[in-house]
């Protein structure tokens, strides 16, 4: 209700957005190389804060002439006033994944708010770009003032470089290019270093080769001569004919020709022949091999002297162009820097000439056709929920906080004694009622528990008490006493509440004379006990007040009078004020048989509860049980039960077994203690 008010009365306001994007690469960056493809997440958290400041909103302020405009209807009293009012109206929000941001006005005018936004964008737009023109201009001119100097550098450094050149008798063939002057020494040295270890293997293999060779025979040397890789034309040539020959003589000689055959010795005369050239060829080889290593050893020696030579000459070099090398490429490097600097100085001066935007306005804002807030459906649904779970918490706390009897497990829990009856809310006066009225049955279930928790037919004098005035005992016991009347019962009403005496007006009768005449005076029972409108029930009045009731109650005459109406009748039931905060029911109490406790549903906590008890067992009292009085057994769902039952006997009704009592035909309703 609260939430639907609020929107009742709130102020229809309308809003409008304006659609920016921002880029964070201005003038400075580009002209110092600092561009970056992705922008700072902090960047667009700094252009909200921007935007929202007065550097911004003074100048949309002056422009619509809004503290003019606002200040009688707002009560402003300066400009800053404006400033924090139209800050009040703005919201931001990014795009996520893009570059765009969306600046949104709320206003109770929708012309105005689209102006606002508008105007904000508009002047955000002119302040950035102010600003890169700014800082273009100055990087540029601290730009110029490096190139001057770098300027000057590179010109020194080229004058050093040349007078070194000069003192140093160096000739640079490549003086723009960083090399190292020493460069042909460098080579030369390479060029005799390889040579030398070329001649130091060839010297190596010829060495190995001749050992090899020295060590064979000659026949070892012609067969080796593939594996020694040594290739001989004549041995080539002659071996084949050598071998030729031998397997001719073998095959001769395996035909059957002798040895002195003519073809066999012909055939062996010229294989010796054969062999006498391969031997002499062999000793030729021999003599080469160590001719070629003579040689080989001979250039080596040669080869190592030009080495020494070339290292000397490299380290000689070196020490002259060290200083040559450095300057030089000292020059190269600040020229590089030099030319990259001017490229750059050239671009940005053409970029400042058309410079890049860096806030581009993508969608203007409109006027809205209908107002933003309130949103009437989620805000009373938003009041729904939370006034649901405020009233369900409430409850619940309440709940908890409620330490009163609830529930007969709470009497049970906490006092220990049964629970005979549980007696609902507004019940009628049986005396006014008809037999067969439904409201009887809680009292016929009371009597039944009453009879059955008996120990002996002889305790049959009872008393109704509570812990407090206003909880019902009266009526009950009435209403108690009625059904006992009612059921055969030869029952006496002894209204002993000698304080707030009800029973004579339940009944209708005089109180002129009652319980205290009898005590005080000779009057005999008779005349004090009155016969009641409903057969078998009587009763005694309380008579006129005392001043003393205690002293009354807590007499010998009132232990004869209790003794003599045992004898004379089946049930006697005694009406006495609260035990909490007088005397008198502690009396009764400890005088009669049994105690009945009236407990008002969810009124008395159970601290309460439980000294009501201790007072009647400090007293020498027995508790027979405990009435569940005023029970709302229509919205408790702990006695939803006696609801469906008192229903279920209202006469003139078909009479029908409540859902919570039907069974199945083999099986019949539990009684426990007189009740279903």
């Amino acid at each position: 209700i609260t939430v639907g008010i609020f929107t009742y009365f709130a102020p229809r306001l309308y809003e409008s957005k304006v659609t920016l994007e921002i880029r964070d690469k201005d003038s400075a960056m580009k002209v110092f190389g600092a561009n970056q493809d992705r922008m700072d997440p902090r960047f667009t958290s700094t252009q909200f804060q921007i935007i929202q400041k007065k550097e911004i909103l003074y100048p949309v302020i002056d422009t619509m002439n809004l503290f003019q405009k606002w200040a009688p209807e707002y009560k402003l009293r300066d400009k800053n006033d404006a400033f924090m009012l139209l800050k009040s109206m703005m919201s931001m929000r990014e795009v996520r994944g893009t570059d765009l941001i969306e600046i949104s006005v709320m206003d109770t005018d929708p012309q105005e708010a689209s102006d606002l936004a508008n105007t904000i964008a508009q002047e955000y737009q002119k302040n950035r770009i102010s600003e890169q023109h700014t800082l273009s201009g100055s990087s540029l001119g601290q730009l110029d003032e490096q190139l001057v100097l770098m300027k000057k550098k590179v010109e020194t450094l080229r004058l050093e470089k040349e007078r070194l050149a000069k003192e140093s008798g160096i000739i640079d063939i490549n003086p723009d290019t960083i090399s190292d002057s020493g460069q042909a020494a460098n080579g030369v040295l390479i060029s005799v270093e390889n040579q030398v270890s070329a001649e130091r293997l060839k010297v190596e293999a010829l060495k190995t080769k001749l050992d090899t060779i020295q060590s064979l025979s000659d026949d070892e040397i012609i067969r080796s001569l593939p594996t020694l890789e040594i290739s001989d034309a004549t041995i080539t040539a002659i071996l084949p004919n050598y071998q030729a020959a031998a397997a001719e003589e073998v095959r001769m000689l395996n035909g059957g020709l002798g040895p002195n055959h003519p073809s066999v010795k012909a055939l062996h005369a010229r294989m010796d022949e054969y062999k006498k050239q391969l031997s002499e060829q062999v000793t030729s080889l021999r003599k080469t091999l160590k001719t070629n290593l003579e040689i080989a050893s001979n250039s080596l020696k040669g080869s190592e002297q030009k080495l020494e030579e070339a290292r000397k000459n490299q380290q000689d070099a070196r020490i002259e162009s060290a200083a040559y090398a450095d300057a030089k490429n000292n020059y190269i490097e600040a020229q590089k820097i030099y030319v990259a600097a001017s490229q750059k100085s050239s671009t940005s001066r053409l970029e400042d000439i058309m410079p890049l935007s860096p806030v581009k306005i993508w969608e203007k804002a409109e006027p809205a056709l209908s107002p933003s807030r309130p949103r009437v459906f989620w805000y009373l649904l938003l009041g729904s929920v939370a006034g649901a779970v405020l009233g369900i918490s409430l409850a619940f706390f309440i709940e908890y906080l409620d330490t009163s009897v609830k529930t007969m497990e709470d009497v049970e829990t906490f006092l220990g004694v049964p629970v005979l009856a549980i007696i609902p809310k507004n019940i009628s006066l049986l005396l006014n009622e008809s037999p067969d009225h439904p409201d009887a049955e809680a009292y016929r279930i009371l009597r039944t528990n009453v009879e059955f928790n008996r120990k002996s037919p002889d305790a049959n004098t009872l008393t109704v008490i509570s812990g407090g005035a206003g909880e019902g005992k009266s009526t009950t016991l009435n209403n108690l006493a009625y059904t006992f009347a009612r059921g055969g019962y030869n029952t006496l009403v002894v209204d002993a509440d000698l304080r707030r005496p009800t029973q004579h007006r339940l009944f209708n009768l005089s109180n002129e004379n009652g319980l205290t005449n009898y005590l005080t005076t000779d009057m005999p029972l008779e005349e004090v006990i009155l016969p009641s409108s409903v057969e078998n029930l009587y009763i005694l009045p309380s008579g006129k007040l005392p001043l003393d009731a205690v002293g009354i109650l807590n007499s010998q005459r009132m232990v004869e009078m209790i003794s003599e109406l045992k004898s004379r009748f089946d049930m006697v039931f005694f009406d006495s004020p609260p035990i909490l905060g007088v005397s008198d029911a502690s009396v009764l109490v400890s005088a009669v048989d049994l105690a009945i406790i009236v407990v008002q549903h969810r009124r008395f906590p159970r601290a309460m509860l439980q000294r009501v008890k201790q007072s009647i067992t400090n007293v020498g009292g027995t508790i027979l049980g405990v009435v569940l009085n005023n029970v709302d057994i229509r919205h408790d769902h702990h006695y939803e039960y006696y609801t469906s039952y008192y229903n279920y006997y209202q006469p003139g009704r078909k009479q029908e077994l409540p859902k919570t009592l039907k069974t199945s035909p083999s099986k019949s309703p539990r009684i426990e203690g007189g009740e279903y």
